[in-house]
């Protein structure tokens, strides 16, 4: 008993969790099977690499700060005819991620980029890499918070850690002044240093609407963003159109089903006649 608890004891001290946590079982395993001492060794070193590799990946995804996790897998690639499925998934090998190469993903609402974006940077997360996504309008926010705090630099710094950064629905919301600014300086940082992908409603001519209208800092921010960029033109129907539309076309084929919810609210309504007075008084 002395001996394991001073086991134990250097395991935590060398942080070697799962060591402490698997000697016993493998020990006893290999006793049943008369491994040798190096065998038993091998199967508790790979045990704990697995599970830091585990933890890494975890870790890495925790602090990416995915506001909603999407896998490439799960993205229909038939709806989206300009996009080729076989260069996503070579980008999802991360070989952009060595040369800090941008990924610009242009085209029309609803068909997906935010999805690809977050499909991607999950692949990063699990090769290990350090990873942020944020909407556009969140960082010129947290980027003017920061400057309001004398702690520009250190936001800064911190993103120069990174090896990828999402940069998500640039172009809904406007930037003017000092915000358009802050958004040029921090992706002018990253330049050559951190790879990013950005998505965009915007065609590259309209870029200036976003930024207050000046016109030559959406020029230099294009010529850094462009420059040995991998771009993917998104080019379709919205998903969300196209389910509504779906729905629609279900109805005109089924009008019972449709129907059938009319009546029953209408039995709803009839077994509850306060429901029914508060309808009609909500009508008037």
């Amino acid at each position: 008993m002395t001996q394991q608890l001073l086991l134990d004891s250097y395991l935590k001290q060398l942080r070697l969790p799962c060591f402490a946590e698997k000697y016993g079982s493998l020990a006893q395993e290999a006793a049943r099977n008369n491994l040798p001492y190096e065998r038993y060794l091998l199967g508790l070193a790979q045990e704990e690499v697995g599970q830091r590799e585990r933890n890494t990946i975890e870790r890495c995804i925790r602090q990416a700060r995915f506001p909603v996790v999407k896998e490439l897998a799960e993205f229909d690639f038939s709806v989206v005819s300009s996009l080729s499925k076989n260069r996503v998934l070579e980008l999802a090998q991360g070989g952009y991620l060595v040369g800090a190469e941008p990924i610009l993903m242009v085209g029309n609402p609803g068909l997906g980029k935010s999805h690809l974006a977050t499909g991607l940077a999950l692949a990063a997360c699990r090769q290990g890499k350090r990873v942020r996504f944020y909407n556009a309008a969140g960082l010129v926010s947290a980027l003017t918070a920061a400057q309001q705090d004398y702690r520009l630099s250190q936001f800064m710094n911190a993103a120069l850690k990174q090896q990828l950064i999402v940069l998500d629905e640039l172009g809904f919301i406007p930037f003017v002044g000092g915000g358009a600014q802050l958004l040029f300086q921090f992706i002018s940082s990253l330049y050559e240093r951190v790879a990013v992908i950005v998505t965009t409603n915007l065609r590259f001519a309209e870029w200036s609407s976003v930024l207050g209208g000046d016109e030559r800092l959406a020029a230099a921010l294009l010529d850094r963003l462009t420059h040995r960029a991998h771009i993917l033109e998104f080019v379709g129907t919205s998903f969300r159109f196209r389910e509504q539309l779906g729905r629609g076309q279900e109805n005109e084929r089924n009008p019972t089903a449709a129907s059938g919810n009319e009546s029953d609210s209408a039995r709803e309504l009839a077994a509850d006649p306060q429901s029914s007075t508060e309808a009609e008084n909500e009508k008037e």
